[in-house]
């Protein structure tokens, strides 16, 4: 059975940085492609973010390049959202995700594509 829990969210001011971790097990973690999604209130879930199985190439979407990294520890099957220069349209619960398909070669933006999702974190940004 594949569990993810995600943990690192909290209430943090606009400018400010937070780091949300995802824990998986019940899977081969190392050969996972793993994706970040979120999802304000009154929107639908968005992509954020995914990290290909061995952390050589990462995929983002348009408004949170280069603020937000995605890494991965495969010895501790935890993968990493980093976000610097939060604002408070970022606000949302944030979820991870993994991908159903073993060792692709290319990170996916499409929700459809992921299997197992953890139960989210919250992450509040006031201006």
């Amino acid at each position: 059975q594949v569990q993810l829990a995600e943990s690192g969210g909290t209430l943090v001011q606009a400018g400010g940085s937070l780091r949300l971790s995802c824990a998986a097990s019940g899977l081969t973690f190392s050969n996972c492609p793993l994706g970040w999604f979120r999802q304000a209130p009154g929107k639908e879930r968005e992509f954020v973010g995914a990290i290909t199985w061995i952390g050589s190439n990462t995929y983002y979407t348009d408004s949170v390049k280069g603020r937000f990294t995605i890494s991965r520890d495969n010895a501790k099957n935890t993968v990493y959202l980093q976000m610097n220069s939060l604002k408070p349209e970022d606000t949302a619960v944030y979820y991870c995700a993994a991908d159903r398909l073993p060792f692709r070669r290319t990170p996916t933006p499409n929700s459809e594509e992921y299997t197992s999702w953890g139960q989210g974190t919250q992450v509040t940004v006031s201006s």
